[in-house]
């Protein structure tokens, strides 16, 4: 299989540096490209394409959030992480809201971002307890209704599809969610699309809002 095709949009010379040198290191991820702005990165797109966008949120000329709608208009099918030095919970929602597949700090270490950037190309999501929190935080104070087709008050989830749903929310892999109920990944991912069905949830953040919205997980996630 062909690697993971990123670019990293951040206008730190030595952070994109760091990070492209630590993902040098992995054969099924590879940089294609810099940008240091929105528009560097929109011109780019122009003639190149990538599968994941590292975008970080502060930059001159163009940053993160006015680039954001911009590439899900042109270019919905590419992943975007967010890239942050702050933790700010309002900031996430919106930025979900917006589009963004994850959202990272920058001071993340090289093998979450390879995670993150992993679990968004497979899965479409990656969360973490930064935005479990944030979505929680949102619908408490907001109490932002969801699309009616997540809610399904008739879906009926047995004792292993919830332990499953559990797992995902505390952001396991597929491999390690396998191990731990003794099924093999495959069963596993068979369930988790058996899961959307059941549910009505079109992707992972559909499962991860229905299992708030349920109680399925707590606070302290």
């Amino acid at each position: 299989m062909e690697p993971i095709k990123v670019i990293i949009c951040d206008d730190h010379v030595l952070y994109r540096a760091g990070v492209k040198t630590a993902l040098s290191a992995k054969k099924d991820v590879k940089v294609i490209a810099e940008a240091d702005n929105g528009m560097h990165l929109l011109n780019l797109l122009k003639i190149i394409r990538a599968d994941v966008i590292l975008l970080d949120i502060q930059m001159p000329i163009m940053d993160g959030i006015a680039t954001l709608p911009e590439l899900k208009k042109l270019y919905p099918e590419i992943r975007i992480i967010m890239l942050t030095m702050m933790d700010d919970h309002s900031m996430i929602t919106k930025l979900m809201e917006l589009g963004a597949n994850s959202y990272l700090t920058k001071t993340s270490d090289s093998e979450i971002i390879y995670e993150a950037i992993k679990t968004c190309f497979d899965q479409e999501y990656y969360f973490n307890s930064l935005t479990n929190k944030a979505l929680l935080n949102n619908l408490k104070q907001r109490n932002m209704p969801l699309p009616h087709k997540l809610i399904q008050d008739e879906a009926r989830l047995n004792d292993k599809e919830i332990t499953i749903l559990k797992l995902m929310c505390e952001e396991k892999s597929t491999k390690e969610i396998a191990e731990a109920v003794e099924l093999s990944p495959r069963t596993v991912e068979a369930i988790r699309d058996k899961l959307k069905v059941k549910t009505g949830a079109k992707s992972t953040a559909g499962l991860i809002m229905y299992a708030v919205k349920n109680k399925l997980i707590g606070d302290e996630t």
